[in-house]
């Protein structure tokens, strides 16, 4: 085990390892133990009752939160032409083609948070796929990142778009916001964000879907939420 600095071991005192909380309540002891002198980002993590390794179970998508991440996104997009234009009207923060593909593959650049392409940019972007893709920056027409509508995209994604997809051990790791929210707003993006991956749920998922749903801060012990009160219509 890693040794844990004082304010950490303080802060898992509070928190009943054998409880599982409600959303607020949880959410709560999330705030009470994040004590880092920085802003933390609260994230999610969601253990699925399903085998990614199988292409019908994998769950995947986008969500725009209702009160965003607290973070700015820096968003390189590849596009030619009238689409390049688009991107740069939007703000995008990095625009071009097969120079930018280079400048990842020759200088291990990676200055930006979020790739969007346009489909006819997908024969480039395509020969990064091993670059892009274990750091989960590989574009995707489920999470609305290879689109031909770039200024929707890009709006979306200033405004607080986070993708949820499924780790090799079937769980999924998602930032609902910052400590300095508080409860109520860190609530909102929870419940959408939870509700997003439950209406994703593969049709041949069997048993419990929501296995295990955990949160914390980025410094701050794993607060488990009871899986079985969270209901959505």
């Amino acid at each position: 085990m890693p040794k844990r600095g004082k304010n950490y071991r303080e802060s898992a005192k509070l928190v009943d390892k054998a409880t599982l909380y409600e959303v607020n309540e949880g959410l709560d002891l999330v705030l009470q133990t994040a004590k880092a002198k920085f802003d933390e980002t609260v994230e999610i993590h969601i253990k699925l009752g399903v085998d990614g390794r199988h292409a019908d179970q994998q769950v995947r998508g986008a969500i725009v939160l209702p009160h965003g991440t607290g973070k700015t996104k820096r968003v390189l997009v590849f596009a030619k032409g009238d689409k390049a234009k688009e991107a740069e009207d939007a703000g995008a923060d990095y625009v071009g083609a097969e120079e930018l593909a280079q400048k990842i593959q020759s200088e291990s650049w990676f200055d930006f948070d979020v790739v969007v392409a346009t489909p006819d940019m997908m024969s480039v972007v395509g020969r990064l796929g091993k670059i892009l893709g274990p750091k989960g920056l590989m574009p995707n027409p489920k999470s609305g990142t290879v689109t031909m509508d770039i200024a929707k995209a890009l709006s979306e994604i200033k405004a607080g778009k986070v993708e949820y997809r499924l780790d090799k051990t079937n769980i999924i790791h998602t930032p609902i916001g910052k400590v300095s929210f508080g409860r109520d707003k860190l609530a909102d993006n929870f419940n959408a964000l939870v509700e997003a991956v439950v209406k994703a749920k593969p049709s041949v998922a069997k048993g419990q879907y929501l296995k295990s749903v955990t949160v914390a801060s980025t410094m701050g012990p794993g607060v488990k939420i009871n899986p079985m009160k969270l209901t959505f219509n």
